[in-house]
């Protein structure tokens, strides 16, 4: 498989984030763009290293970070690891298909399993979408369940008793058809 076409897969990858929201079906059939101060390509062991204010780009997505590593298995899937920092966080922007709206995300690593397509969020971790917003140390999101495991750490479900760590989300109402939202106390019908 050609190098460009790891990366592209690491960046559908990636657009599959928001639990709620299905990525710009369009981007897609974009080409890649990426840019970065370095590149360092391993042929042998199938691993791609873009580091220095990378930037990839494919449509509407858009994964910004310090340093991003490709790396393809045996099997042909692909792994992605996009590193940020405690100063300067990993993140991803996409539009939503058929809506004006972004789904945007951001962790210290973001890391993409294209075999189980499922992406995990270490570290300062947050997804937002319409209004909508999960924050913990650990965020994972599996596209074909699209659902989400939101953490202190993977593998946990514990808090600890002072509060810290313990994981926040905003949902927020939804309205109905003419955009309006609907009273909490009587249910919504066709006018």
């Amino acid at each position: 498989m050609k190098p460009l076409s790891r990366i592209v897969l690491l960046a559908l990858a990636l657009g599959l984030l928001p639990a709620s929201a299905s990525a710009e079906r369009a981007d897609r059939d974009k080409p890649v763009n990426i840019e970065a101060n370095r590149m360092t390509v391993d042929d042998r062991n199938k691993v791609h290293v873009f580091e220095g204010d990378v930037v990839l780009t494919q449509g509407t997505l858009v994964i910004k970070a310090p340093r991003l590593v490709v790396t393809q298995g045996a099997d042909g899937f692909q792994t992605g690891v996009a590193t940020g920092n405690e100063k300067r966080l990993a993140t991803f922007r996409q539009k939503r298909e058929g809506s004006n709206e972004y789904v945007e995300g951001e962790a210290e690593r973001i890391e993409y399993d294209s075999r189980n397509e499922r992406a995990r969020l270490f570290n300062q971790a947050h997804v937002k979408s319409a209004g909508d917003e999960v924050r913990g140390r650990y965020i994972e999101y599996d596209a074909l369940t699209e659902n989400y495991v939101v953490a202190n750490q993977p593998g946990t479900a514990a808090t600890p008793a002072s509060g810290e760590g313990r994981v926040r989300a905003t949902i927020q109402p939804k309205g109905s058809a003419t955009g309006q939202e609907a009273p909490s106390d009587a249910p919504s019908s066709p006018r």
